[in-house]
């Protein structure tokens, strides 16, 4: 199944190295800047310095921020509302486990009470029916019968 063991030349391969190109980092190329008209035409103002010179152009309005997304305003009541939902869900989730808890002493105390009546009512019929209750008797043998306070035994 095998051929014969014959010595092996171990064969030589050429080993070529690939070395990484390394990738330039990714910039992002900026947005291209498109000129916005404005809505309206400003005035043109006219200013007198304080030496006669006057000087004209338009006004200027300082640059202001882009409105951060405003959330509504919620009302105190609504707020009020919720909080009194809230609340009333934790009452009633707190009466119906103080509930369950009544319930369950209740059921465990009454077991409690039924087994001290089973072991006081075992503990009395061993008491009535045991025959060292009878040792106090007078016993009087006559000719093989047991008489025990005006009771015969034959």
């Amino acid at each position: 199944m095998y051929p014969e063991q014959a010595p092996h030349v171990p064969v030589q391969r050429a080993v070529e190295v690939h070395q990484p190109t390394p990738l330039p980092p990714a910039v992002p190329a900026p947005a291209p800047v498109v000129p916005v008209q404005p809505g309206t035409v400003p005035a043109v103002a006219s200013i007198v310095l304080p030496d006669g010179r006057v000087v004209t152009g338009y006004a200027i309005n300082p640059a202001q921020p882009e409105p951060v997304g405003v959330k509504p305003a919620v009302s105190r009541t609504a707020v009020n509302v919720a909080l009194g939902g809230a609340g009333f869900l934790a009452v009633c989730g707190g009466l119906v486990l103080l509930t369950s808890f009544i319930a369950a002493l209740t059921a465990f105390i009454t077991q409690l009470i039924i087994l001290a009546a089973v072991i006081l009512g075992g503990w009395i019929a061993v008491q009535i029916f045991s025959t060292r209750g009878h040792q106090g008797g007078t016993t009087v043998n006559i000719r093989k019968a047991v008489i025990k306070r005006n009771h015969f035994h034959g």
